[in-house]
């Protein structure tokens, strides 16, 4: 498979022609989504989705079943809960979790799914819910107002990946980006590479 980084949590996966994409958010690049034959949503927020651009581009999208997505009604969206098995442009995946990471003083969090797909890349949306089996590559949440780097640090430790990209970046300055990918490498090793938009692994 070939990942392809956007920006913050957005990732396009493509396979023997085949183009699926991960979360294309407010933030991340439209051009993200040339070809993409499917779109999993892992949670109703505007980083996360943007619902005009998805609503013009046509292609099936899958989301958690109680996501609220107004304006996404046109389209044949699938709504998916934990633990399903489903197949989207192709790719088989599975999702996992159930709710978003608390954010502060018991707020109301939002259905979250983290998907697998072909049992081998973990995309976990905004949680650490961790995958429950070994994977070869892991989409690591690097920062977010839900989240201290010490809890991904050891997330990322304890799914023990082949690889691991960061995820969840775009509010990070350039200082804060480096220090970030300097604690992961130093955890993890060659294992961790960060990839910057558009840059493929």
């Amino acid at each position: 498979m070939r990942i392809t980084k956007w920006s913050h949590a957005c990732v396009r996966i493509e396979h023997d022609g085949r183009v699926l994409v991960i979360d294309p958010g407010a933030w991340s690049e439209p051009r993200a989504l040339a070809g993409a034959d499917a779109v999993l949503v892992t949670h109703e927020h505007t980083d996360h989705v943007d619902v005009l651009r998805l609503a013009g581009l046509g292609v099936p999208v899958f989301a958690p079943h109680d996501a609220r997505l107004p304006g996404l009604a046109p389209l044949p969206v699938t709504g998916v809960a934990p633990g399903e098995r489903f197949t989207a442009a192709g790719f088989a995946v599975t999702a996992l979790g159930g709710r978003h990471a608390a954010i502060h003083g018991g707020q109301p969090d939002c259905a979250n799914l983290g998907y697998l797909v072909e049992g081998t890349l973990y995309h976990p949306g905004d949680s650490l819910h961790p995958p429950g089996q070994p994977v070869d590559t892991l989409l690591v949440p690097a920062q977010a107002s839900w989240l201290k780097l010490t809890e991904a640090i050891e997330f990322a430790r304890a799914v023990d990946p082949r690889r691991a990209f960061p995820i969840h970046d775009a509010q990070l300055n350039d200082r804060g980006l480096a220090s970030v990918n300097g604690w992961f490498a130093e955890t993890l090793g060659d294992r961790y590479r960060y990839l910057a938009p558009g840059e493929t692994a």
